[in-house]
């Protein structure tokens, strides 16, 4: 057996079966690159669901977390610490607002969200108790916990994992007329609407033009929070630091992780206003590891590194030529038949639809694989592409060229 194959088969003994990964062990990575146990290099286009925005390895990150490594990495809530304050301000001032509310998970942060309207309706807004309902929409993804996957519209996320959490109402996504009606059949109910600016795991689905606005007019006429769950969209990835400035729109209430631990450690915040995130009270929420030093100093160097604007414009430029190039592929009567049925997405983010006929998306995300090139699938057909936002304009076009070559046969 290969180094490779001894891996996966004490992996797949004994770790429970949750995932069904790629088969490629990677032993080493940096900047936009990754080497596998057999010493073979890829092309990380995946980029770890964008949490590793700024690459493997990325100096000023890991330079800060071996620093932090060297003094303290956690205190539990019961005591300050002296990176908690500056992390929680900056982070606050980073999107427009005013308090932070620190966790690990994006999961935790969408349910420290849940919780945070739900109480919101209750203290502030009146709402009976017990009747608060949350409007979200149909396809999204936001987490794994049971009470996330309550209001989820996937299968293989739903079942076997009943009893569901009541409370919340789906509508479809990008449906404007839908929301409205959902809101007023709500009524005074209604505590909030979680959205993705941007579904990732559905196949980066991009909402119409003017559904962010709409939406956030109508929680605005009705008392009604927006919560944008920027958790992958946000930090960088879109060409904003978060999506839904695409639209001129700013939330009540941001979720965010993945990026905002650079790769590094898990970082998770719901961030807001003192009307918000001030109903909690001590003991009535928390996280051991929520806001620990290790996490804020590395969550400070990813807010010193968006400040400077270079990764979000990054992000557009090369972004718009990642579209171009991958719109040339798409099966049109202007075109030869390119093996892509179609295109979406905003920065380096892209959800490309495989002509069936050409293969599976896990095929494609093999082939792929095989000639360099790590991706994902989703949604049968559906491969994505994300690369860390570091990546040159030479190794996109390589792995791009990877992926012509593929559909070429």
């Amino acid at each position: 057996m290969t180094s490779t194959e001894r891996a996966i088969a004490a992996a797949e003994a004994h770790s429970a079966h949750n995932y069904h990964p790629l088969p490629v062990v990677v032993a080493s990575a940096e900047g936009a690159w990754m080497t596998d146990v057999e010493g073979r290099r890829y092309l990380d286009m995946l980029a770890g669901y964008s949490a590793l925005n700024f690459g493997h390895g990325n100096r000023r990150l890991i330079d800060a977390a071996k620093a932090q490594l060297e003094r303290v990495t956690l205190t539990s809530r019961a005591f300050h610490h002296d990176r908690f304050a500056t992390f929680c301000s900056q982070l606050a001032e980073l999107c427009g607002m005013e308090m932070v509310l620190p966790m690990n998970t994006g999961a935790e942060a969408v349910e420290t969200a849940v919780k945070t309207a739900r109480k919101w309706g209750y203290r502030v807004k009146g709402v009976p108790d017990g009747r608060a309902k949350i409007i979200v929409a149909d396809n999204n993804f936001h987490g794994r916990t049971t009470t996330i996957i309550s209001f989820s519209t996937d299968p293989e996320a739903r079942a076997d994992f009943g009893p569901y959490t009541p409370g919340f109402e789906i509508v479809p996504y990008g449906d404007l007329a839908a929301m409205e009606a959902a809101l007023g059949g709500a009524g005074e109910d209604a505590v909030a609407v979680l959205l993705e600016p941007i579904q990732g795991e559905a196949g980066v689905l991009v909402p119409p033009a003017g559904y962010l606005a709409g939406v956030r007019e109508l929680t605005r006429a009705r008392n009604v929070l927006f919560i944008a769950d920027e958790i992958q969209s946000g930090l960088g990835r879109t060409g904003k630091t978060f999506a839904c400035e695409h639209e001129g729109v700013v939330p009540d209430v941001y979720v965010l992780g993945k990026a905002l631990g650079g790769g590094v450690v898990p970082v998770s915040a719901v961030v807001s206003s003192h009307e918000v995130l001030g109903v909690y009270g001590p003991g009535e929420h928390g996280s051991t590891f929520g806001g620990n030093p290790l996490a804020c100093a590395v969550a400070l160097e990813v807010i010193a590194i968006l400040r400077t604007g270079e990764f979000q414009q990054r992000a557009a430029e090369l972004g718009e030529h990642l579209h171009s190039e991958l719109g040339l592929l798409v099966d049109s009567p202007a075109h030869q038949r390119g093996g892509v049925r179609a295109v979406r997405g905003r920065g380096l983010w892209a959800g490309v639809d495989i002509d069936p006929s050409y293969g599976t998306g896990r095929q494609i995300s093999e082939k792929l694989m095989d000639r360099g090139v790590l991706v994902k699938d989703t949604h049968g057909s559906t491969i994505r592409l994300a690369p860390p936002l570091v990546i040159s304009k030479e190794d996109l076009d390589w792995g791009l060229d990877q992926l012509r070559a593929v559909l070429a046969g």
